[in-house]
């Protein structure tokens, strides 16, 4: 499917600065479009992070000079890029699918599909790949060579796996994602129009939650591993070969590098970036970027020669307390001791004039 830069600037209402007779064939956040591909600003940023964008035309709320590509002048860039959105990958509206396998799924020879499972139009299904009960595949979805989807899994539409991929029991894939604004009032949702992109060789866990992108995939990279019971929200791009704890949650626009490893029940802020060889602990809050190649402890999560440091303290608050108690007795004492000096009295005297009496 491909369409003219004009006739997009046309559908959108938009103003057009730049070659109209460029071809697009798809659309996609920054960072996830390909060179054929229309893109989206929001936030108009003059930096060298728009000469990284490889898309074919970007649609902003105003001119960017700094930019080489054409662009696509409107007042509101997600109404417009929404469009464009639905145009590449239509909204598939929401049935009740029949039991069974649909006339129009492509299932391979050597696949297996239990009859209890719910296998929608348009899904493909690869070589050697097993589709146990209860499993419901909803249309459009992609499935590589060799996977296996056990009973109670569930892939939302547009779903995508690779190859000799592990779906635990009860797992969710492609829901849509925790996103709202608020119009007159009341929370409405925002764009639900993206999808789930799991590369070769995942494995992820049972019960296991993963949010569709708002127009692009939140995606989950070759090798990854996924423990039971982990959240992943929408438009997260999850790195290769990471290993990921059980009752992790992962905000949303999240991004993990390589051999990442985040231990049980970690909790990462939306938009953060953790480097390639990240480790972070148990039970660790994350509210900043991370450098790779690190060990981060503690909430909020720091490095884990500071956070050891700060363990330590800890461990010596009790001494610390009695040793306060102490001081501040001894100081009453003190103080007591110098204002009677103040009065040209002792304690001695004290004693004396009370034997007296």
């Amino acid at each position: 499917m491909e369409i003219r830069l004009d006739k997009i600037a046309e559908m959108v209402g938009g103003t057009l600065q730049g070659d109209g007779s460029l071809i697009c064939r798809g659309a996609n956040p920054p960072g996830q479009a390909a060179d054929d591909e229309l893109t989206m600003l929001v936030q108009v940023n003059q930096s060298a992070d728009i000469a990284s964008i490889k898309a074919v035309a970007i649609i902003t709320p105003q001119l960017i000079d700094s930019a080489s590509q054409p662009q696509i002048i409107v007042a509101d860039p997600h109404q417009a890029f929404a469009k464009v959105v639905k145009y590449f990958r239509p909204p598939i509206a929401a049935s009740l699918p029949g039991v069974g396998v649909d006339s129009s799924a492509a299932i391979a020879s050597s696949a297996k599909v239990h009859p209890t499972a719910t296998v929608c139009a348009g899904v493909t299904i690869g070589h050697r790949s097993l589709v146990m009960p209860g499993v419901v595949i909803m249309p459009g979805c992609t499935i590589g060579a060799d996977c296996i989807l056990y009973p109670g899994v569930t892939l939302y539409e547009y779903s995508s796996l690779g190859d000799r991929v592990v779906l635990h029991a009860g797992t969710t894939i492609g829901a849509h994602g925790f996103g709202y604004r608020q119009e007159n009032g009341r929370h409405v949702a925002s764009a639900q129009l993206g999808y789930v992109h799991i590369e070769s060789d995942v494995e992820v866990g049972a019960n296991v939650t993963i949010d569709r992108g708002s127009y692009g995939a939140t995606r989950i990279g070759e090798g990854t591993k996924i423990d039971n019971q982990v959240m992943i929200a929408h438009n997260c791009q999850i790195g290769k070969h990471n290993l990921i704890c059980s009752q992790v949650g992962i905000a949303g626009s999240c991004r993990t590098g390589d051999y990442v490893i985040l231990a049980g029940q970690v909790g990462l802020k939306d938009h953060i970036t953790l480097g390639d060889h990240t480790i972070v602990g148990a039970k660790a809050g994350v509210m900043d970027d991370c450098q790779g190649n690190q060990v981060y402890l503690g909430s909020p999560a720091m490095p884990q020669r500071e956070q050891m440091q700060i363990f330590a303290i800890e461990r010596k608050l009790p001494e610390m307390r009695r040793e306060l108690k102490t001081l501040k007795k001894q100081l009453g004492e003190l103080l007591r001791r110098l204002e009677d000096a103040d009065d040209g009295t002792t304690s001695d005297d004290h004693n004396e004039s009370e034997r007296a009496a």
